[in-house]
């Protein structure tokens, strides 16, 4: 059996060598049609298959961007005017395991080993990501219904032209909060509920029992704001809720235009680098294109809503009859580390899609620096941050009253980690803006 089988293999071997000799062009036609069909399948599937999705692009808001300008052209329109657009956010997910009393606040640490740009920093943001709560969210609660109580319209106020987008601000969170935290907040057919507090929202009578901002503000542990274009093209804050700023009254701005806002608060490269994308972005913004931004800023004392030891909130009477009003000059130089506290803001931006005004959400976090340089990597960082701010980042963020005391402390405890080998001398550590 195995001599036949031998036998068979050699005869076939031998036929097929004979053929190759006497017919090579068929062969190699042969070989060409395979691979022409081969080609063809794989073509054909994979224009039916469905792309891998990839994630939105996030620039480091502290690095200029290589990204390509983007080519979307906005819809044209007059400026001032707004048609409503059909748009509805996306339903959002609940937060995973999201508990009022027991989830921290996030990590935010939007500073880089220098040196420092001067950027507006926006990067995508994701729709269920749009309000950020945590286990202060009964802190802030208490501190917005005080500041309610005793400033009212110097914290929170509408212009009748805005009141519309107050109301549409309103309404888009009374659909957001109970979808993403359902613990805390439910839905009812006039508006919503907090599960905690055992307050109930009515937001379909007219007028409203307070003013609609106001009445946003106690929701959320963010401050508000919202900007709306007028004919000349500029966008002016007509509706706000500043409960929680620290260092800025909207009293102030109240009214103001965009380039006004920054001018008056000395905002660092405002005109040389912000200013025409800043107008170019709020122009060309649309409802399905929100994003986010992060800032950060040194304090000397420990109250959330106004910084006191830049001077008192209401402008007071000098000598001469001078209004004197607060700033960095009057705050004492050098107060010990344990008056040192990081102030982080967490900004996002969207467009409501019915009445165009553009939303600001901002939410601060706050925690003392003694606490902040327990993380790995972030003293040395902090460091090198503070130190390439250049001399006007450093005047608006009052180094010169602080910096001494702060860098000693902050290259002490770099010096801790370098030594216990936790980071290197310059490394680079975490992902921006955590």
């Amino acid at each position: 059996m195995t001599s036949i089988t031998s036998r068979s293999l050699a005869t076939s071997y031998e036929c097929c060598k004979q053929f190759l000799v006497e017919h090579p062009r068929t062969i190699l036609y042969g070989l060409l049609s395979i691979s022409i069909l081969i080609w063809l399948f794989t073509t054909t599937v994979s224009r039916f298959k469905k792309p891998h999705p990839r994630r939105a692009y996030s620039p480091d808001p502290e690095k200029p961007t290589s990204r390509p300008r983007s080519t979307f052209k906005a819809p044209e329109r007059e400026p001032g005017k707004w048609t409503a657009i059909d748009f509805t956010r996306p339903a959002a997910s609940p937060y995973p395991d999201w508990d009022v009393h027991e989830t921290k606040p996030l990590p935010y640490r939007p500073f880089r080993h220098g040196p420092y740009h001067i950027t507006m920093g926006l990067r995508t943001m994701q729709w269920d990501e749009w309000i950020e709560l945590d286990n202060h969210y009964l802190r802030f609660h208490g501190d917005k219904k005080r500041r309610i109580e005793e400033r009212g319209e110097k914290c929170c106020k509408t212009a009748p032209e805005a009141y519309d987008g107050a109301i549409e601000l309103l309404e888009e969170l009374c659909s957001y909060l109970p979808q993403r935290y359902p613990s805390l907040f439910q839905s009812t057919p006039t508006g919503i509920h907090n599960l905690l507090t055992q307050e109930t929202f009515d937001i379909t009578a007219r007028p409203l029992a307070e003013d609609p901002m106001q009445m946003a503000a106690r929701l959320i542990q963010d401050d508000l704001a919202i900007m709306f274009e007028k004919p000349d093209g500029q966008y002016y804050l007509l509706a706000g809720a500043i409960l929680l700023a620290g260092f800025w009254r909207l009293s102030d701005k109240f009214g103001m235009p965009l380039s006004e806002i920054h001018t008056s608060g000395d905002v660092p490269g405002f005109k040389t680098k912000l200013e025409k994308g800043m107008m170019n972005f709020f122009r060309r913004i649309q409802p399905g294109q929100p994003v986010l931004r992060n800032n950060y800023f040194i304090q000397v004392d420990d109250n959330l809503a106004w910084s006191r030891s830049i001077g008192s909130e209401d402008p007071v009477e000098g000598e001469g009859g001078v209004m004197q009003a607060a700033g960095w000059g009057s705050a004492e130089k050098n107060k010990a580390i344990e008056h040192h506290y990081f102030r982080s803001e967490r900004q996002s931006l969207r467009r409501l899609p019915r009445s165009g005004g553009v939303v600001f959400t901002i939410r601060t976090y706050f925690e003392p620096i003694t606490k902040v340089v327990e993380e790995v990597g972030a003293p040395g960082r902090l460091a090198s941050a503070v130190r390439s701010w250049g001399d006007d980042v450093a005047r608006y963020k009052g180094r010169e009253r602080y910096g001494e005391v702060l860098l000693e402390y902050l290259d002490g405890k770099h010096r801790e980690q370098v030594d216990k080998g936790l980071v290197k001398e310059t490394e680079e550590d975490g992902k921006y803006p955590f």
